[in-house]
């Protein structure tokens, strides 16, 4: 990519706001590949402080996307993404590989959630019932949410990078990735609390994740990941649960069964390092999930400060593995493996929990503040873990 390249403003287009960003786009990809959106969205003579978005920003191959202290805003008549990959979306279900995409945030940009939105929470949850959404009830439209809930999608996208930025109010997980690979996620902000004021009332937002690697991710680093989340704050969930066909609404997987042929839906090679923040929600700060046959491993977590304030805190810092049915149960032993965690700090109710198994891996350096106990707590039981080295665990 071409880091000089001349900067294409939303603000030379006509149209909507999100129609402008999205003609930008297209001219930037056949101009060297950069847009930049200033903080004035300037329309004629009318000069605002906000970009409202009716419907995602679609980035292709070869853009780079650059916030300049600009604020994005879903509109409450958004029913979509934030951002999402420009090769996946409603109706397709071949989704083809992109290349080369970056998101870039200076100065403060923010994306923010919409003051009513239409639909939150993933596709387990009934909209209405479960999680806030003015689609409740709403002939023709789907009654639970679904992959247009998250924030920043992308799906099949090699050499990307999603830095300095601050994600306010997402309507389900802040950025979600599948089938991505060699890329990196830095110093973003998130500000969830699974809650929010809709017309003075006090609505529940569900599965508000901060970051979410899901299955097939591979050779990424995630770092300076800072805030709280309404629900865990950095996760690696390899759950299958595909829709039949990719690009349709019944799924939190934009990709659909056999995304990518040939390729394994492993988790694999991820680096996280310096997380500063904790999950409002009571979840989790970072959580790591595979199950029904998928593997992860060769997994580095460096450096957790587990920011629990004493009237919330997390349920834990840190789980791996879960035993529940309906999520396959315990992964065989060796699917989850060589993981390093190392220079964790704990305020929550337990610092580090095994709900699955693990074998080959590495757990050094673990500080739990106000706890008594076991430092890492085995919830599966000692038959599912194998060669794990735990050394200099302290209750503070």
């Amino acid at each position: 990519m071409n880091a000089v390249a001349q900067a294409v403003s939303p603000n030379n287009f006509s149209g909507s706001d999100g129609e402008r960003i999205n003609q930008a786009v297209v001219v930037a990809s056949q101009k060297g590949g950069r847009v930049v959106i200033p903080r004035s969205n300037r329309f004629g003579a009318e000069t605002r402080d906000v970009w409202l978005l009716d419907a995602a920003i679609l980035l292709p191959s070869n853009v780079t996307l650059e916030l300049d202290g600009c604020r994005i805003k879903l509109s409450d008549r958004c029913r979509d993404n934030f951002i999402r990959s420009a090769n996946c979306g409603l109706g397709i279900a071949d989704i083809a590989p992109l290349d080369n995409i970056s998101i870039v945030g200076r100065n403060g940009a923010a994306l923010e959630g919409a003051d009513q939105p239409r639909a939150t929470g993933d596709s387990a949850k009934t909209i209405g019932v479960r999680s806030f959404g003015t689609d409740a009830g709403v002939a023709g439209e789907s009654q639970t949410g679904d992959w247009r809930n998250i924030g920043i999608l992308m799906a099949r996208v090699e050499h990307f990078s999603i830095e300095n930025i601050k994600v306010v109010d997402s309507h389900c997980w802040g950025i979600s990735l599948e089938h991505c690979a060699r890329g990196r996620i830095a110093h973003v902000d998130f500000a969830a609390s699974g809650r929010k004021l809709v017309h003075g009332k006090e609505e529940t937002i569900l599965n508000q994740d901060g970051v979410d690697l899901r299955v097939g991710c591979r050779d990424i680093e995630i770092e300076n990941i800072t805030g709280y989340s309404g629900d865990d704050l950095v996760a690696l969930t390899a759950i299958p649960h595909y829709a039949a066909t990719a690009g349709s609404v019944g799924s939190t997987h934009v990709t659909g069964a056999n995304a990518w042929p040939g390729r394994s839906d492993d988790i694999a090679n991820v680096t996280i390092r310096d997380i500063r923040g904790y999950c409002r929600g009571g979840h989790h700060v970072v959580r790591f999930l595979n199950t029904s046959g998928i593997r992860m491993h060769d997994i580095v977590l460096d450096g957790v400060e587990d920011m629990s304030p004493p009237d919330c805190p997390s349920f834990a810092t840190i789980k791996i593995g879960d035993n529940c049915p309906a999520w396959g149960g315990i992964t065989p032993l060796g699917d989850t493996c060589r993981f390093r965690i190392e220079n964790i700090v704990s305020r929550s109710r337990t610092a580090i929990l095994i709900g699955g198994s693990l074998a080959d891996s590495t757990i050094r350096r673990v500080t739990w503040h106000g706890g008594t106990g076991d430092v890492v707590r085995f919830q599966s039981g000692p038959e599912h873990i194998d060669n794990v080295t735990m050394t200099d665990l302290t209750c503070a």
